[in-house]
């Protein structure tokens, strides 16, 4: 099992030199390769049963979404968006049970990640309006409340005793990196380009599924 996680560390280097070196159309074989091997590696850890079949499913919709974004960042910007949008809810169902969880640790992270997105949506829509890029505004938007619930949820199994110390560390620096990345992708199409953005968009992506998958699994595989 532990081959899947080597292979999937293996395409996601193998996709940052695909991006460095402008090796072009091997981005079509090492990009959704990271998240096939994902999902191998949680359906043979856990068979998908109970919430991990959420998190397959957010497996899943994250490599349709990765398809989609590899034919044309621009011309299939919205309908990628939409398959991440229903990646993140597949997630928030896998972290159904934390979702219901209100503690001091829930209280205090909603008021700093709540703060935190408002004052980068902000920019990112002044950006897209000032582009005449109006139509996504509102899916933009959507989309950053859905994944900020996301980290939110992922977050709050560090103050969960049911959830084991490694695997809560994991599926917390996960969603953190999955969070970052779209926010370097964002800004990078939409407000200034990043030096080496499109680079460091993929890392954080692949290392941050890698680390929720890794979480999941190592709090609910057998």
């Amino acid at each position: 099992m532990i081959l899947w996680l080597i292979l999937a560390l293996g395409f996601a280097v193998w996709q940052v030199l695909v991006l460095a070196k402008g090796w072009g159309k091997l981005e079509y074989l090492t990009k959704p390769a990271v998240m096939v091997c994902l999902f191998g590696w949680l359906y043979s850890s856990t068979g998908l049963q109970g919430l991990t079949f959420w998190f397959g499913l957010g497996v899943l919709f994250s490599l349709a979404g990765d398809v989609l974004l590899m034919i044309s960042l621009d011309r299939m910007f919205l309908f990628g968006l939409i398959a991440f949008l229903f990646a993140h809810v597949a997630y928030l169902f896998g972290f159904q049970n934390e979702l219901r969880e209100v503690n001091a640790w829930s209280v205090l992270l909603i008021v700093i990640l709540s703060v935190s997105a408002v004052r980068v949506m902000r920019r990112i829509v002044s950006a897209m309006r000032a582009k005449g890029q109006t139509r996504l505004v509102a899916p933009v938007i959507l989309y950053g409340v859905v994944i900020t619930a996301m980290l939110y949820a992922a977050m709050t199994t560090l103050s969960n005793p049911a959830w084991k110390t490694g695997a809560s560390l994991l599926v917390s620096a996960g969603a953190f990196l999955f969070y970052l990345s779209d926010i370097i992708l964002a800004w990078n199409k939409f407000v200034s380009p990043l030096k080496n953005g499109r680079i460091l968009n993929i890392a954080a992506y692949h290392l941050g599924q890698i680390g929720l998958i890794a979480g999941v699994i190592g709090q609910f595989g057998g």
